[in-house]
């Protein structure tokens, strides 16, 4: 941890992201640029644009394989001369195929290409690499560890609040599965949306690659390349750049599946106020500098400040890149650069929450004691019953014995019961409903 980093990121939480660095830091998109190149210059081989020898290739391929941050230094010191980062990787792979039997092919490398053609594939490789290797993993982990403890909980019941006042009882172990099938439901849209790449000359034409081989299926080649090589969609018709259309829609569904979460933080955290849980303790912490009695949800609490930021890049990052200014403006080139840090602040935002549920410990006592004192909503019970016996009124005559009135016990509805004309076994029935056992039916999970 750097003690004197800007962004928590690199500092206070930084070994809690550090895999992250492989996606996102200035070193990632150097290598995944020279990977395009490089898988670009292999394909043109292949096509008998140029020839490549095998131990060219070799070569080439160990540079990808066994790419480093001082190669990645070596560009940025190339960089510092060109005052171009794509075309410093450019020099920099032509100086690698110097030290190879085939140094006439050098001038292949970024043929007929714009940076974009480059930032455009890496950018969305390393996207699409982040997400299957490091997001999905995490919110399906989170996903798999609430369905545990939803199983776990299946039969406690619970008193439902609802506009936070006492409502018709429900089960925990179903409130936690709410949140279980909406992750599940958005990861399953995340992952219809296509990760996408422009590759398409300087305004998406083909121009340079057309001109000097009319002859040649571009388009063909182009997609061929996106999607084959690379596992890309193509977008077919661009300007110069990607236009960022499903790199929107990826922020949106991950701003929306943080909001669930941010929910799900919010309910845990109450229910921890309300002493349906508490929490384990450990040697040596400390819940506060003033009271010693503390333990404080600090962990979801930690989570929902890490998703309200997370959230508010998302916002901005799917509401600006998609617009660009005729055929290209510069606007998202520094954007681009922050696509990592809403990520990171989720999986920061997850690991909290994953910590925090570790340490809850189920209060039994505070759910069977609050159920015990809140007879009145069975209510909705009695009078549901009262209707099908065709009793006149039923709601009226529970809404006067209930609403708003304290002390409405076991004994009290019992009593009132007791007073209804109806059968006995009508009343037996009645009687043998309580805020304990009047919890519904859930889907099997």
């Amino acid at each position: 941890m750097s003690l004197t980093a800007i962004s928590p990121i690199d500092g206070r939480y930084s070994k809690q992201v550090q895999n992250l660095q492989e996606y996102f830091s200035e070193y990632a998109l150097i290598k995944y640029r020279v990977i395009v190149e490089i898988e670009y210059l292999f394909l043109l081989s292949d096509k008998k644009f140029l020839k490549l020898t095998a131990s060219a290739k070799k070569h080439l391929r160990n540079v990808i394989e066994h790419f480093s941050v001082e190669n990645a230094e070596a560009i940025k010191e190339i960089e510092k001369t060109t005052n171009h980062d794509v075309k410093a990787v450019e020099y920099f792979l032509k100086s690698e195929l110097d030290k190879t039997d085939a140094k006439d092919a050098k001038e292949w490398i970024h043929f007929g290409l714009t940076s974009q053609d480059i930032n455009n594939t890496a950018i969305p490789l390393l996207w699409k690499h982040s997400l299957e290797f490091e997001l999905l993993p995490a919110y399906l982990n989170l996903q798999n560890h609430l369905h545990e403890l939803a199983r776990q909980w299946k039969e406690i019941p619970m008193l439902a609040k609802t506009h936070g006042q006492p409502a018709s009882p429900t089960r925990l172990g179903k409130e936690i599965m709410v949140f279980v099938e909406r992750i599940e439901n958005q990861v399953q849209l995340f992952s219809y949306i296509p990760v996408s790449a422009k590759f398409g000359g300087a305004t998406g034409n083909f121009n340079a690659h057309h001109v000097a081989y009319p002859k040649t299926d571009w388009i063909k080649f182009g997609n061929y390349f996106v999607e084959e090589v690379l596992g890309l969609q193509r977008m077919q018709f661009t300007t110069q750049i990607e236009h960022y259309d499903n790199l929107a829609a990826h922020f949106d569904c991950i701003k929306r599946i943080n909001t669930i979460l941010l929910d799900l933080c919010r309910d845990i955290w109450t229910y921890i106020s309300m002493e349906y849980f508490k929490q384990q303790t450990k040697a040596g912490e400390v819940g506060s500098s003033a009271m010693p009695h503390k333990v404080n949800p600090i962990d979801f609490e930690n989570a929902e400040g890490n998703l309200g930021i997370a959230n508010s890049l998302l916002e901005h990052l799917s509401a600006k890149l998609p617009v660009s200014r005729l055929q290209r403006d510069l606007t998202d080139s520094t954007v681009l650069r922050n696509i990592g840090v809403p990520v990171a602040h989720t999986i920061i935002a997850i690991k909290s929450i994953e910590k925090g549920l570790g340490k809850l410990v189920l209060n039994e006592a505070a759910l069977k004691a609050d159920l015990e004192g809140n007879w009145a909503v069975v209510a909705e019970a009695i009078q549901t019953i009262l209707r099908r016996e065709k009793y006149p009124n039923p709601y009226e005559a529970l809404k006067d014995l209930t609403r708003g009135k304290e002390g409405i016990t076991k004994q009290s509805l019992h009593k009132f019961i007791g007073s209804l004309k109806v059968p006995a076994a009508i009343k037996a029935e009645l009687k043998k409903i309580t805020p304990h056992n009047y919890t519904g039916i859930a889907a099997k999970y």
